[in-house]
């Protein structure tokens, strides 16, 4: 075999070799972070343990409805709850969950603003708890589901309804995805815990933490497999995006130890809205969702005061 022909043969295989292994990290990385599979990503503490197990016992026992809506794309029945006000009120707070939650895991944030007098509606994500799907949407379907159930809150309790959208983490990010939407004129503000600054970017960090591997190329190759299976293209999966299109007034609230969703993305979400009426809090050594377990009064009083202003 001449040198030329070696040279070929070697560089076929290599060629080879490569597809195979992006192929296959393609694969597995659609699998690991899209798929509804057991996996453990961050650790929280005994003391925020026992607090959210205290508040799931009191959402458990609490009066609560069960409403259920048809997800926006992929005709996937959801399931929320929704906990009425103690007095009977037209404000109600829309929660948003994390990754791989569910509203149960929400159930510290439900107590808050039922304790503030608000309804609270919780629903789960397509892919989690209760509600139908066979993948995690990272807030980017989710954020057209979430808007049916804000037209659902109107329809049910009336025009006259006063609206918040508040999440945490995937669930902040799904928020601030709304925020660039068409939503009912009864939606007045928006306050986001952690989320990150688009799907892309989250992805990113993580091969990098976990992995070690660069954006390029499996990013993108997974975004195809995405497209094919999850029917959307995470690609295109941009809070900051979607804030420069964002009229309404929001808090912005994030650990200044997150190391899930790094601290820097909260400031690129803050400049990316252009609206005056928007606040910013990065809480002294916070990780990622634990903001309200280390400054719960204070966390409370920011963000009931935030909301009050706007929900009348």
């Amino acid at each position: 075999m001449s040198v030329k022909k070696k040279w070929t043969l070697a560089l076929a295989i290599l060629a080879a070799v490569l597809v195979i292994g992006v192929t296959g990290g393609s694969f597995y990385l659609y699998h690991f972070a899209f798929e509804p599979t057991p996996k453990v990503l961050t650790s929280t503490s005994k003391k925020s343990h026992a607090i959210l197990v205290k508040n799931k016992a009191w959402l458990k026992s609490i009066e609560k409805q069960t409403w259920h809506e048809t997800s926006a794309t992929d005709n996937f029945k959801l399931v929320a709850d929704f906990v009425p006000a103690a007095k009977k009120t037209n404000r109600t707070i829309v929660v948003a969950h994390g990754y791989m939650g569910n509203k149960e895991q929400m159930a510290s944030y439900i107590r808050l603003w039922h304790r503030q007098g608000y309804n609270v509606l919780a629903p789960d994500d397509r892919g989690n708890g209760q509600s139908q799907g066979n993948y995690y949407g990272f807030g980017w379907p989710d954020r057209l589901d979430y808007v049916k159930w804000t037209q659902q809150v109107v329809r049910r309790l009336g025009t006259d309804s006063q609206i918040g959208l508040f999440g945490v983490s995937m669930g902040g990010a799904t928020v601030m995805m709304m925020s660039g939407e068409k939503l009912p004129s009864q939606v007045k503000a928006i306050v986001e815990d952690c989320g990150y600054t688009s799907v892309a970017d989250e992805l990113s960090y993580e091969l990098k933490q976990r992995y070690h591997l660069p954006k390029f190329p499996l990013i993108y190759t997974t975004s195809w497999i995405a497209n094919q299976k999850a029917h959307f293209n995470f690609l295109e999966a941009s809070a900051v995006n979607q804030l420069k299109q964002n009229k309404l007034p929001i808090f912005f609230i994030h650990g200044a130890d997150d190391t899930f969703v790094p601290t820097k993305m909260v400031y690129e979400n803050y400049r990316a809205t252009t609206v005056k009426t928007k606040k910013l809090w990065v809480v002294p050594g916070a990780k990622h969702g634990e903001a309200l377990n280390k400054q719960p009064k204070l966390y409370e009083e920011k963000v009931s005061a935030f909301m009050g202003q706007y929900l009348k």
